[in-house]
């Protein structure tokens, strides 16, 4: 498992507002935080650690966190605070920007300079819910200055490399019971290479980002962009670079270092043969006929999808369901 997880009803009703206001305070840059919903205050939160980067997803009773720069004096981090909107409505006053953002909205803001962050009806109890990552400002490859012109102002969540951020986000939370502390750094990696991409591309200067960053941006657009298109039996290497702007010998080199070596085909098929063989031992697919699952997951052909099948898991795709369902009919597991 990864992080520690906070839920205010583990705390006396009369302290709950006051703990969350403390432990915020001491994950993030010092802030005064104020809410009209103290008598009965709800949040909950995971906080992970992922090296030097924090991801915590967080959801609350409306809550005003508001710095001053009396505060700015006294206690500087020097962090950059992004933040993943998922349910409610914010306004943002930073860096001379006022902003408004709902659902899956990005922003971001410098701990190195005040700001006023409060939801649009404070009085209205229904839980803001989002994820925040707070990283060194020192870590993002981007110039001080250029970042400088996003702070106060939304990024949209769900469109290009900002949409691969927030599914990366979303799933850390999903797997974080699943997930080993020894995974902690990598991921952190990743959610700062991904970070990284997403403030270049809204700052139109991705060019300013390492080779690295660039590189493992691209491989997980070109993954995301396979499992959305494994149904197609005409996805090959030449039409994923095609989507992709590139030829296909980059292709197989920014694959492999991404796979550590497995080909575009070989991963294309591992992905197709792993849903075929969820679909074959899922008890409410039993009356799918086989070749009709094999079409799904981009095997038109009954032939190919058999040799491929039998290969992978040792029995044909029919003997596999019939032995699958048997047993989970015997010990009553669910599909």
């Amino acid at each position: 498992m990864i992080g520690t997880v906070f839920r205010s009803e583990d705390v006396p009703a009369d302290d709950r507002f006051d703990h969350w206001r403390e432990m915020v305070g001491r994950m993030r840059s010092p802030s005064d935080i104020i809410s009209s919903h103290t008598t009965d205050f709800w949040a909950e939160f995971r906080l992970m650690e992922l090296g030097p980067v924090t991801v915590w997803p967080t959801s609350f009773l409306p809550t005003r966190y508001r710095r001053s720069q009396r505060m700015v004096r006294q206690s500087d981090p020097e962090l950059y605070h992004l933040s993943l909107l998922l349910d409610g409505e914010l306004t943002l006053d930073h860096a001379g920007r006022n902003g408004a953002f709902g659902a899956f909205d990005l922003h971001l803001a410098d701990s190195s300079q005040p700001y006023d962050l409060r939801p649009a009806d404070d009085l209205r109890p229904a839980p803001v819910r989002g994820v925040g990552v707070d990283f060194p400002k020192s870590l993002l490859p981007l110039p001080p200055h250029r970042v400088g012109e996003l702070l106060g102002r939304g990024i949209p969540g769900r469109e290009g490399i900002a949409a691969l951020l927030t599914d990366f986000l979303l799933g850390l939370e999903r797997q974080a019971d699943t997930l080993s502390p020894a995974d902690a750094p990598r991921l952190g990696t990743v959610v700062l290479d991904l970070v990284s991409a997403v403030l270049g591309q809204a700052l139109d200067a991705e060019a300013a980002l390492p080779p690295e960053t660039r590189q493992e941006t691209l491989a997980r657009r070109i993954t995301a962009f396979i499992r959305q298109n494994l149904h197609d039996p005409e996805l090959t290497p030449p039409v994923i670079a095609a989507a992709h702007h590139i030829s296909v010998s980059y292709l197989h080199r920014v694959f492999q270092q991404h796979t550590r070596g497995e080909t575009v085909a070989a991963w294309i098929r591992a992905r197709r043969l792993e849903g075929a063989h969820r679909d074959l031992a899922d008890r409410s697919l039993r009356t799918t006929p086989v070749h009709v699952i094999a079409t799904r997951w981009g095997y038109p052909r009954a032939s190919d999808f058999t040799r491929a099948f039998r290969t992978a898991y040792g029995a044909p795709p029919t003997e596999y369901r019939q032995e699958a369902l048997a047993d989970r009919d015997q010990h009553g597991n669910g599909a």
